[in-house]
């Protein structure tokens, strides 16, 4: 809901300052939470705020490998910073308590995605726990991204040997290919999203050649503006896209979507400074998180591997190949029968065989979740008014209602 003009200002007060601390320990090179910790320890920001920053500014130096810093990073707070109340009663349902500094947050009623309305109930019940949250604000409006999980049921009962791996390849000039094996062992049902790979490409080229454009010209505002309208539309393609890899999943028997694992695919992009800047730019990491989490939604187990040789091995024979272009993949030997194949299907093959030869790296990504203290209650009063905010904040709250209240 739209805060009133205090609260407004201690929202900015709170990203400017989160801002500048993740700027500084960006630049210092921090690669370690001790590191972040000295130089994000004397910004004014709240415990929740400078533990996100310490664990993020290392990520982004050891995972990532980033050169630099968008202008507009979100608030980030650990899994505790944030606690939810629900008052069904009131016409505003929901308040989210958003950390200030040390020992000061503000009570914020919100708007609900109804989409999400389910997700919040069962955090408020404690059926779910909540994980790290970002806050930003866009066109003059502020959003509160919350992470949340929660135990599914695993649909796939079947041992390792009764699954179906299906390979997933996510590549540039194919958005995501997958691929998997009947039970005579030959590739059946490969499916590919090329065009929503070439939308994507040209999506960014617009971007890239736009925004170079209207920055010589100083218009860094529209720049960003517009780039965060073309930024929505590649977002659509991937929510879109990682859906319809997930259904795919869902029409096969014991399914297991294996991914190639992010870590050993950093570490190999090392292709001249172009191509580098292209595939860090690729979204790689979000296409991985969207589908990893659709997937577990329905219940459908996911697994990594090693990347090694998926794109070089034939998945025929196994002796590695050329691709004379894009995509198309040629076995150099002459006694296979595969000859000539689609490069991408032939990846998303390889990357569904490492998983059934013991390669895979599972992982259970849980977070554990510390219960707020006693003094964050907001019991008591908000049946009527909704939570207070803390200190003096409550006498302000009341001077600036009227024309500006929430």
């Amino acid at each position: 809901m739209d805060p009133t003009v205090h609260k407004r200002q201690k929202l900015r007060e709170t990203r400017d300052a989160y801002q500048q601390a993740l700027q500084a320990a960006f630049a210092a090179g921090c690669d370690t939470q001790a590191a972040a910790n000295d130089v994000v320890v004397e910004y004014d920001l709240s415990g929740y705020a400078k533990n996100a920053l310490k664990q993020y500014v290392p990520q982004l130096h050891n995972s990532y490998d980033a050169d630099e810093l968008h202008d507009d990073h979100p608030v980030r707070f650990t899994n505790e910073g944030l606690q939810l109340d629900h008052q069904p009663q009131n016409a505003i349902e929901w308040y989210v308590k958003v950390p200030h500094h040390e020992d000061y947050h503000l009570w914020i009623p919100a708007r609900a995605n109804p989409d999400q309305r389910e997700w919040l109930e069962a955090l408020y019940a404690d059926d779910a726990e909540m994980g790290e949250s970002r806050l930003f604000e866009r066109d003059g409006m502020w959003y509160l991204h919350i992470t949340a999980t929660r135990d599914v049921e695993d649909k796939s009962a079947a041992s390792a040997d009764e699954q179906t791996p299906i390979g997933v390849d996510i590549g540039e000039a194919s958005l995501v290919t997958v691929c998997h094996r009947d039970e005579s062992g030959s590739p059946v049902r490969p499916e590919l999203w090329a065009h929503d790979g070439k939308a994507v490409r040209r999506l960014r080229k617009t971007y890239f050649t736009a925004k170079r454009r209207l920055q010589q010209r100083g218009s860094k505002r529209i720049a960003e503006s517009y780039g965060d309208a073309l930024w929505d539309q590649i977002d659509d393609v991937f929510h879109r896209v990682t859906r319809e890899v997930v259904e795919y999943a869902e029409s096969v028997e014991n399914p297991v979507l294996v991914l190639e694992d992010l870590t050993y695919i950093r570490e190999s992009m090392d292709y001249g400074e172009y191509m580098n800047r292209r595939l860090h730019g690729w979204g790689f990491a979000k296409l991985h998180a969207q589908i990893r989490y659709k997937a577990t939604e329905t219940g459908i187990p996911v697994a990594t591997v090693n990347p090694r040789n998926t794109s070089k091995a034939c998945h025929a024979c196994g002796e590695h190949g050329s691709r004379p272009r894009q995509a198309t993949f040629r076995c150099s030997n002459d006694g296979c029968w595969v000859g000539e194949y689609q490069a991408d299907v032939n990846g998303a093959i390889n990357i569904a065989d490492h998983y059934r030869s013991g390669e895979s790296h599972r992982r259970s990504d849980r977070a554990s979740r510390q219960k707020a203290g006693d003094d964050d209650s907001t019991t008591g009063g908000a049946s009527l008014t909704g939570p207070q905010d803390s200190h003096a904040d409550a006498e302000t709250q009341q001077m600036t209602r009227g024309t500006y209240a929430s």
